[in-house]
This record gives structure tokens, C-alpha cells and sequence, in this order.
């Protein structure tokens, strides 16, 4: 087989097929994970942080590695807190959140500026202080 018809064939191939499967396309980016805590004294916390504040970037991936402790009460489905932010309910920022450790992924939304973050689920004293703030800025 001579070499022109050897480069065709990789041409004809990379056409068809497109350039990943020959590896010549970068690897997707991988979301960053941000830690939450849904404390038992019912308050929001980010480890490392002083306050209860997550910064993201316009459309960044995320997962949301929250660990959620008994608060004093819980909601008929089990549920101990909950993390939503009501103006992005529809893109998924309303997570129902049951004792333990869970990830959820999430893209922030496009549009800067900041959100609230609410706890929707009666989980005991204090929950109506329950929040904190998601940025979001470039």
C-alpha cells in the first residue's frame, strides 16, 4: 500500500469518524467540585470558607458533593434539608437533600449576579436562617 493511499484512508477516516477517534481532540473539561456541608445546627457550610458563600463561573459544570446531618426534624420522605435556589429550580437547583454524603451535577446558570441558596425542608431550630449565597461571575 503506498503512502498516499495510507493518508487517504486516514483522511477518509478522520472525515467519517471525526477527529476523537484519533485522538486529536482535546478531553472534555471536567467539573469542579465543590463541597457543601447541611449541618446539624442547621446553618450551610463550605469548608475553607468563613461564610457560607460558593463562587462559580458563567455555565461552569459543577458537582455538588454535599454532606447533610439530622437537624432535629425531617420531612415525611425522609429528607433532613433541602438546597434550592428558587429562581433556578427549572435547571435542577432543587435537591432534596437525606442524611449522608451525595453528589449532584449542576451547570450554573449563564446570567451573573447573586442567587440564594434556601433550605425548603422544616430541619429544626434555626431553619429559617437556613441559606447562603451562589455567585456567579466571570
Amino acid at each position: 500500500m503506498s503512502f498516499n493511499m495510507i493518508t487517504g484512508a486516514v483522511m477518509v477516516a478522520t472525515t467519517l469518524l471525526g477527529t476523537e477517534t484519533l485522538g486529536a481532540r482535546p478531553a472534555p473539561d471536567n467539573p469542579r467540585v465543590i463541597e457543601v456541608i447541611a449541618d446539624k445546627d442547621n446553618t450551610f457550610k463550605v469548608p475553607g470558607e468563613k461564610k457560607a458563600i460558593m463562587t462559580v463561573k458563567p455555565g461552569e459544570r459543577l458537582i455538588l458533593r454535599i454532606t447533610s446531618h439530622f437537624g432535629g426534624e425531617q420531612s415525611r420522605d425522609g429528607s433532613v434539608h433541602s438546597f434550592v435556589v428558587k429562581r433556578l429550580r427549572e435547571q435542577g437547583w432543587d435537591i432534596r437533600l437525606k442524611e449522608g454524603t451525595q453528589e449532584y451535577p449542576l451547570v450554573a446558570p449563564q446570567e451573573t449576579g447573586e442567587y440564594l441558596v434556601e433550605c425548603t425542608v422544616k430541619c429544626g431550630r434555626g431553619h429559617d436562617d437556613m441559606n447562603m449565597k451562589l455567585i456567579v461571575k466571570n
